[in-house]
């Protein structure tokens, strides 16, 4: 298969099969729900390092205990606990059901059994994801912040040129292991052997993964268009709080803002379900390709 066609056969994937799409949205969900968070605390942070206090989570709970009846308080507390857990597990089982249930369409089996898929293959990858943990801006963003907000002198200056050296060189090695997880799901293979074959199958391939890449330019519109809406989502909401509170109680402004954000979330998740999709199913059959063809390291006698 060409690069074309790759891309042609995964879109057609991603519209025709409803359950990669239920997944997807789950990841994008989460993911999406994780990223407006940290924005929000950054933002809180940064607004009272700038003027001269440096506070941590502990203060927002504060702030919430302060302003809030003691059972908002408590629900929310509680809401923020269980989320905690599954930002991290659900986009990661989704990962796993996303690249079987693709390959089982790309194969013309019946595509079922996503969540076996993603519970048998959950630890392998969330494996995969430690090692390549600095690749992460989410990560990264959350260091350099505690870093300028706990750091002393000109040392918080090196220890932030320090991350951001190891997130490029995290970054350049996750982009060898892009094929990781497929062979952990598709092949059954353990983490550092599946992490070893996909760097063989990208160096032996170079050119025809760097032509993919360059025709899924929906990857970078992705990129940009979570961006934007990851700062729209909150500041529509915030916008609606301070508006509704002008002639409304303020429990029932943040609640009507609450409940407008969710509807956003929910809206964003369900468009980034197709984008998130398609460009797993875009690897999924990109990684099927190469892995069936000779391995340029072997000869026939």
């Amino acid at each position: 298969m060409t690069p074309r066609e790759i891309i042609a056969q995964a879109w057609t994937i991603t519209r025709k099969e409803r359950s990669l799409r239920r997944w997807g949205f789950a990841s994008a969900f989460f993911e999406t729900l994780r990223d407006v968070e940290l924005l929000l605390y950054q933002t809180y942070f940064m607004y009272w390092y700038l003027k001269g206090i440096s506070v941590g989570w502990l203060s927002v709970e504060m702030l919430f205990f302060d302003s809030m009846p003691f059972w908002l308080f408590v629900s929310i507390t509680a809401f923020l606990i269980i989320l905690i857990p599954l930002e991290l597990f659900v986009p990661t089982i989704a990962t796993g059901s996303i690249i079987g249930l693709a390959a089982k369409s790309k194969k013309g089996e019946e595509v079922k059994g996503g969540l076996v898929l993603g519970l048998y293959n959950f630890f392998p990858i969330l494996e995969v994801h430690g090692l390549f943990v600095l690749s992460s801006i989410t990560t990264v963003t959350t260091a350099i912040s505690m870093m300028v907000r706990y750091g002393q002198g000109d040392l918080r200056y090196w220890m932030i040129g320090v991350v951001a050296v190891l997130w490029v060189v995290a970054a350049l090695f996750h982009f060898f292991a892009s094929f990781a997880e497929e062979a952990i799901v598709i092949r059954k293979k353990g983490v550092f052997a599946a992490v070893s074959d996909s760097f063989k199958l990208i160096v032996s391939h170079l050119s025809h993964v760097m032509f993919v890449l360059i025709l899924l330019f929906v990857i970078s519109l992705r990129i940009i268009i979570n961006a934007v809406m990851v700062l729209l989502i909150p500041g529509i909401a915030i916008g609606l709080a301070f508006l509704l509170a002008l002639f409304l109680s303020p429990q029932l402004s943040y609640l009507i803002a609450g409940l407008v954000g969710l509807l956003l979330l929910l809206g964003a998740s369900y468009f980034f379900a197709y984008l998130h999709v398609f460009k797993q199913t875009v690897w999924t059959l990109t990684y099927m390709e190469l892995s069936s063809r000779k391995e340029l390291d072997v000869i026939d006698l």
